[in-house]
């Protein structure tokens, strides 16, 4: 991509064109700033963070991780192909501004993405590509002084720690007789967390007073919803890679309060899972849970979600679990079984304008995506269901591609159908559907022919990956 001397210009951080090159940040954006000043301490030798964080080799490491992550520009339009030329000319300049502390973020940019329940959206804040960068420095310096803080019952943005770790810790709960389950759920927590908490926590361990105040900027640095700019009072935007770490920094409180307790609990991100052996000492650690999260982190805790119930009623990244001979077992939460197969009735659509070539990659790495997050669930007999129906709507597509009754009898007969039964079928007036689960088309458009078009069914790629 071509980026002109102009275009450049305009975003040269801080000569005045690039923020009113954005109509949005004509209102307020500077006032954002004005009374966000935190005052510096005096640096020690080992309180000198800021140099670790514009170091050379620090600054690079970040660039080739946002480069690598790619995603859509922030509020200034500029891309991550357009980032290595413009950290070229404007690389001096950008250490330099957050050295000096004169270094200013631009606003996120708003996303709303689709939730579980119908008709609610996730806000997600997409920074600019630049900003992204040096959050993705500041966080590679950071997470190694923090990592060693948290909680071992804590696996979520965690380096070497995966879902299906916390899903494993859950069973070694269970088995161990904490079959009750506090459920709690944090209402909008990315949206609500106190920036001075936060402050609090942070200044603790970070000890360079020009960190704490580039942190406090990013929290700062409003967002443009509908072309308007937007001051941030609270809340950790959601899609910077400063974002978690973040996130883990102020529930870490939680999970060593709940260390102290004694609680056995599993937290993947603001997702938290109590265990304990009975309901009425459920009810009693959600009742303290829910003080210490309102009153000491200044949270809410969402009443409505949040519940005390048994194993086996309750979802958890997905999975769901049951009993088997006085053991823990996973199954596919029904929910995730509806996504699944939403996704894969997209995919398989009469109309979705997927190639014969294409369709059968898209589902491919759909497939194998979908089975490889939930392996650790029992889920056999489930997905032999699974394939069979989109077998048939695999075969209901190419039945409808063939459209024409000479098209239909000629490509019958290749199949191996004979003359008079190719002719009648070709004639039929069946609906797509009900045509699709004939013994004439499951005969001519067989499994084998699937696979030897690259098509891959979830039974036998579970098969092949199942740990259970």
């Amino acid at each position: 991509m071509k980026v002109t001397e102009s275009e450049m210009k305009c975003r040269k951080l801080h000569k005045g064109g690039c923020s009113q090159r954005v109509s949005a940040e004509l209102k307020g954006y500077a006032k954002a700033h004005d009374s966000q000043k935190i005052i510096e301490t005096e640096l020690t030798d080992t309180a000198r963070l800021l140099e670790q964080i514009v170091d050379r080799d620090n600054m690079n490491k970040a660039f080739k991780k946002v480069k690598k992550n790619k995603g859509s520009g922030g509020v200034d339009g500029m891309e991550t192909e357009e980032l290595l030329l413009y950290l070229k000319e404007h690389g001096q300049d950008l250490v330099q501004e957050i050295m000096i502390g004169k270094y200013r973020p631009k606003p996120v940019r708003r996303v709303l993405i689709p939730k579980e329940e119908k008709g609610k959206v996730r806000e997600l804040g997409i920074p600019t590509v630049v900003d992204r960068v040096v959050q993705q420095a500041i966080a590679q310096v950071l997470n190694p002084m923090f990592e060693v803080q948290f909680s071992d019952k804590s696996y979520g943005f965690r380096p070497g720690r995966s879902a299906h770790d916390a899903m494993k810790h859950c069973k070694r709960a269970i088995d161990s007789g904490r079959r009750y389950i506090v459920d709690m759920d944090l209402e909008k927590y990315f949206d609500t967390v106190s920036h001075s908490k936060l402050i609090e926590v942070l200044s603790r361990t970070i000890k360079d007073g020009r960190v704490i105040s580039l942190i406090h900027k990013y929290l700062n640095s409003g967002v443009i919803v509908n072309h308007t700019f937007r001051e941030t009072r609270m809340g950790v935007p959601q899609g910077g890679p400063l974002s978690p770490l973040l996130s883990n920094i102020m529930l870490n409180e939680l999970d060593k309060e709940l260390d102290k307790r004694g609680h056995d609990y599993v937290r993947y991100a603001d997702d938290l899972m109590i265990f304990v052996r009975s309901k009425r000492s459920a009810k009693r650690v959600l009742e303290s849970t829910t003080a210490f999260i309102e009153k000491r982190l200044f949270l809410k805790v969402n009443k409505e979600k949040t519940r005390v119930d048994s194993c086996v009623k309750v979802k958890f990244l997905g999975f769901g679990f049951y009993i088997y001979k006085s053991k823990a077992k996973f199954r596919v939460h029904p929910k995730a079984i509806s996504r699944m197969k939403s996704e894969v009735s997209r995919l398989t659509a009469r109309r979705s304008g997927l190639s014969n070539d294409i369709r059968p990659k898209k589902l491919k790495r759909f497939i194998t995506g979908w089975i490889n997050y939930f392996k650790l669930a029992d889920m056999k007999k489930l997905l032999v269901k699974v394939d069979e129906w989109m077998r048939r709507r695999i075969r209901m597509v190419i039945w409808k591609q063939w459209k024409k009754i000479k098209t239909r009898f000629k490509n019958l007969q290749k199949l191996g159908i004979p003359k008079p039964k190719a002719w009648e079928y070709a004639n039929t007036r069946k609906g797509y559907w009900r045509i699709a689960s004939s013994p004439i088309l499951q005969r001519s458009i067989s499994n084998a022919r699937l696979k030897s078009r690259d098509y891959i069914f979830f039974s036998d790629y579970y098969n092949q990956v199942r740990v259970n």
